[in-house]
């Protein structure tokens, strides 16, 4: 490992990084991933040559691989700096005292999950469906998807809110834990500082369709190995045998109809897991976008959230009981 710690410092510094997540939360004022987005916000409008008004017009010309060039060094400048000011602090620190080190390891793991979040932001929505509030779910759910929510029936509310749920248990939680187990807390922080920008410039739009590439690639490669560790453990945690074989074979027959390579192992095997039938149409700036198919079973309804929230907390269990065994076995 990267990290300068023993298997069993960091099993024991990931399960700390993720009860200060579950204690305290999103913090809420001056939150790093805020500020983060407002400096990669800078970096994009400085390097990316293409206006808004201009990325809508349907004669603005793209010079491909200069602008892919930008958005590399755009990612360079935004991330870097960041993951090597926190790896000398630990290395300063780690000089100090021990203790100090993995404090700062903690911490950064601390910033860098969501679990936590992912409860607050999606059980909201299956609450006011629950209470018949459709306006207050609809506005609930337009906050953590891009999709039109406007219109959307409760049933689009419900599929809405468990595929975020299935597809973000990766991207905020289980891939920040395992580069923080391959690199401790500034690998852990680099992985979510990448997922954020690929969540800002991995668009295939005029504006972002060649800057935002090198950042949606890299993104990619982060999570390729965390993307497919997350979608056994989800087929491992159906609650039957048929249920397991089912989230394996939604994996192997759906995920390569997805344009996301670790999207769609992910989100095809929970949904297998869950017994759901999700994907298909979706409405995304007012036109009705059909996607493959994810899963197999019923439509999500607004039990469903709860049962994919159950299904991301208890695989994030999964792999913190895994890492204490794993250092368990050094010492057998």
């Amino acid at each position: 490992m990267l990290t300068g710690l023993d298997w069993t410092q960091s099993a024991l510094l990931m399960l700390c990084g993720v009860l200060l997540d579950l204690l305290l939360g999103e913090p809420r004022r001056f939150h790093p991933l805020v500020g983060f987005g407002k400096l990669a916000s800078a970096i994009e409008r400085l390097l990316n040559r293409v206006s808004p008004s201009h990325a809508r017009s349907a004669v603005a010309v793209r010079t491909g691989a200069a602008d892919i060039a930008r958005g590399a060094l755009g990612w360079s400048l935004a991330v870097l700096p960041l993951a090597a000011v926190a790896a000398m602090c630990i290395a300063l620190a780690s000089a100090t005292t021990t203790a100090a080190a993995w404090v700062l390891h903690a911490l950064l793991l601390y910033f860098a999950i969501g679990l936590r979040s992912l409860r607050d932001h999606n059980l909201p929505i299956a609450e006011s469906l629950n209470a018949g509030d459709l306006p207050t779910a609809r506005k609930l759910t337009s906050y953590i998807v891009s999709r039109d929510t406007r219109n959307a029936t409760p049933e689009d509310l419900a599929k809405a809110s468990t595929e975020s749920l299935l597809e973000n248990g990766n991207d905020a939680v289980f891939g920040a834990l395992f580069w923080f187990a391959i690199a401790g807390g500034p690998g852990a922080l680099l992985f979510r500082l990448a997922n954020t920008l690929d969540a800002m410039w991995g668009y295939r739009n005029l504006r972002y369709n060649h800057f935002g590439r090198f950042a949606a690639r890299i993104d990619d490669a982060l999570n390729f190995i965390p993307a497919r560790m997350t979608a056994f453990s989800y087929a491992m945690l159906a609650p039957s045998c048929a249920g397991k074989r089912r989230a394996l074979q939604c994996w192997r027959e759906q995920a390569p109809a997805w344009s996301s390579p670790n999207a769609g192992p992910v989100m095809s095997a929970g949904a297998g897991a869950l017994g759901l039938a999700l994907g298909g149409p979706a409405v995304y700036d007012g036109e009705t976008e059909q996607r493959p198919p994810l899963g197999a079973g019923a439509p999500a309804a607004k039990q469903d959230i709860v049962r994919a929230w159950r299904l991301v907390h208890a695989t994030c269990w999964l792999w913190l009981v895994s890492a204490l065994v794993i250092a368990g076995a050094e010492y057998a």
